[in-house]
Formats: structure tokens, sequence, C-alpha cells
């Protein structure tokens, strides 16, 4: 006859390598998903890239003069990264429209891409969200926002500690 312990020692021994199956699935996952966003980020960096030089709007040049010598080149708009005494006027004008609609939604703790693509005024449909959320990833990366939980922004200023982004 099994004990009660014994059984019990069985199903936990099962549960434990259930969840350390599940946590390298997970580890997997996450790893792939990055390439992913990886890629993505790659591809729309290309895409805006092209539609530049193809003819696309002259307000996405900058000057290097004004945004610094620590600016990072995003397909062909210049994102500096934040400093200290340097406002967002400095971004290109779809980034501080993006600014202007994260600070706008502060209060309600972060807006996430889809619904930071509809503040915009953008067709919610799958390349316009993911557009959207490589410039918000950028402007963390740039240490102008912040993404505490995946997938949802904030301005920088109302992250509770700095972006290791950044």
């Amino acid at each position: 006859m099994t004990s009660v312990l014994g059984l019990l020692e069985a199903k936990e021994t099962a549960a434990r390598e259930v969840i350390e199956r599940l946590r390298e699935e997970a580890d997997r996952i996450v790893a792939e998903l990055g390439e992913a966003e990886e890629r993505l980020e790659r591809l729309v960096i290309a895409r805006e890239t092209v539609a530049e030089v193809l003819g696309g709007p002259a307000g996405a040049r900058r000057q290097a003069a004004v945004n610094g010598a620590d600016a990072v080149v995003a397909g062909v708009m210049v994102v500096p990264c934040r400093r200290e005494g340097v406002s967002a006027r400095v971004l290109p004008e779809d980034y501080q429209r993006v600014m202007a609609v994260l600070d706008a939604e502060a209060s309600m703790g972060g807006v996430r891409a889809r619904a930071l693509t509809v503040a915009l005024g953008r067709e919610e449909v799958p390349a316009k969200i993911e557009c959207v959320r490589s410039m918000a990833k950028r402007l963390v990366a740039r240490g102008w926002a912040a993404e505490e939980t995946p997938g949802v922004f904030t301005p920088a200023a109302v992250s509770k500690e700095p972006s290791a982004a950044a």
C-alpha cells in the first residue's frame, strides 16, 4: 500500500518537472520574441529610409547641430538621447506627437502601442501599430520614455526608476 506522503511527493516531483519544462519553453519563446522584435525594428527602419529616399516628408530631416553629438540615426530621423535641459522640441515631429500622447495619458498608468496608434490618428492595423511601437521603443532607448511593464509606455519623468535600455 502506497502512503499518502509518497503519493504527494510523486505529484510534487511531477509538478516540478512540468514547471521546469514550461520555464525552458518560456525562455525559448522570450528569446524568439526578442529576435523577432529586432527584425521588425530593422524592417521599420528600412521602410522609413526607403520612404525618405523616394520622397518622404521633408520634416523628417533634422540638423545634427540641433540634436548634438549623441544623436542616433533611426532611418533618416535623428532621435537624440535625452539629457538635462533639452526639451522634446528637438525630436522629429512624429516623435514629439508620441511624447505629447504619452504625457497626456501619464496619469492613466501608461499607453500600449495600439492605443498610442489610435491616439495619433493612425489606422489601427498591425503595420501602423508596429511602427508606433518601434518609435516608442526608440524613445525608451534614448531616455525620453519608459517601459516599466512590457508594452506599456510612459514619459520618462513618470518612470519610478530609470530605463535600463537607455
